[in-house]
């Protein structure tokens, strides 16, 4: 894949008409130009379908993904698909076919925002252009399909806690034992934090303990499924949050709906079971309240604070680390304490 440089040529694509898109701020230098070929069709408004492809068959292009439209200056005016080309009358003028409304993004435009378009409208290609809206290239579908792999290694390096260095976070399996350690240890540190916090938390209700030992037999299982519903959340939004075009609010209303569902059908299996097995009812709802509460806890968080963290300037992926696993625990902890007190003494 080239880096822009202007030729003369012709060209085809899928025209889906839509809205262009605005330069957001470049990452590590994967932009949209890095993976721009520059040797794509091009023609002018006023040549005919017949000169077109009689150009493209004189001399084939690197990408023929789209047929790009410019003018004197190379500004791109629009696009017309390959197929398209095909089925028209060969004495009609380009310019009068022409998408105009097609899919643009800029040369910094960065490279995760060119496929999350790409996808969102359903397209094999993607037109580049520069701060005047002169032709830069197109990114193809291969190279498409390469910063989707990329962003998906990536995402899953994120998921397991391990932080960006340059390319270097690709190959993490295979650094040195030293960097492998400084782009673990930090989140681990804020992990072992936490645990600290946790404790405190615990040792807050010590005397709700002593009166009731069984109250600490349901905190592991409480925790587990608190960290589970959240990591399914943070597994979904890692990668949502960057495709999706929904408003956040519906977001965090849907995923806060859709805890407290999990929560109700696993606190409806786990009321009977802990009532019958240990003969404490007041118990048994304290623990199904907990879970309930856990459920709305563990999603809202697994999907606001990769947002949260992604405002902020850190890579959203960040939020599907130990963090998030944090603030669930420490929070599921502390609601069912509550709850305990409040129903059992």
């Amino acid at each position: 894949m080239s880096n822009p440089s202007p030729r003369t040529t012709t060209a085809p694509t899928a025209a889906s008409p839509r809205t262009v898109q605005d330069p957001p701020t470049p990452r590590h230098n994967e932009t949209a130009a890095r993976h721009a070929v520059a040797d794509v069709p091009r023609a002018t408004p006023d040549q005919t379908v017949a000169e077109v492809l009689d150009a493209l068959l004189a001399r084939p292009s690197e990408c023929i993904d789209l047929v790009c439209v410019l003018d004197a200056g190379e500004h791109l005016l629009g696009v017309v698909s390959l197929a398209a080309l095909l089925a028209l009358p060969r004495d009609t003028r380009v310019g009068q076919v022409a998408n105009l409304h097609f899919p643009k993004v800029h040369a910094e435009t960065d490279q995760e925002r060119v496929a999350s378009l790409a996808l969102h409208h359903e397209l094999s290609a993607i037109p580049v252009t520069d701060a005047q809206g002169r032709l830069v290239g197109v990114v193809p579908a291969s190279a498409l399909l390469h910063i989707l792999r990329r962003e998906h290694v990536e995402d899953i390096h994120r998921f397991a806690g391990i932080t960006r260095e340059g390319l270097h976070a690709r190959e993490a399996i295979e650094e040195p034992p030293m960097r492998r350690l400084r782009h673990r240890l930090p989140w681990l540190l804020v992990g072992l934090l936490g645990s600290f916090l946790a404790t405190f938390i615990v040792a807050r209700f010590e005397h709700t303990l002593a009166l009731h030992p069984s109250i600490a037999f349901f905190v592991p299982g409480l925790v587990y499924l608190a960290d589970a519903i959240g990591t399914q959340t943070e597994a979904v939004a890692v990668r949502g949050l960057s495709l999706s075009h929904v408003r956040l609010s519906t977001l965090i209303g849907g995923e806060m709906r859709t805890g407290l569902l999990i929560g109700l059908v696993l606190a409806g299996l786990t009321l009977p079971a802990v009532g019958l097995a240990f003969g404490d009812w007041p118990l048994a709802c304290a623990v199904a309240g907990a879970l309930v509460a856990a459920g709305g806890i563990a999603t809202t968080i697994g999907l606001v604070l990769p947002w949260v963290l992604g405002r902020l300037g850190s890579d959203p992926a960040y939020g599907s680390g130990p963090l998030a696993t944090i603030v669930q625990d420490l929070l599921s902890l502390l609601t069912y304490f509550v709850i305990v007190s409040a129903v059992v003494l």
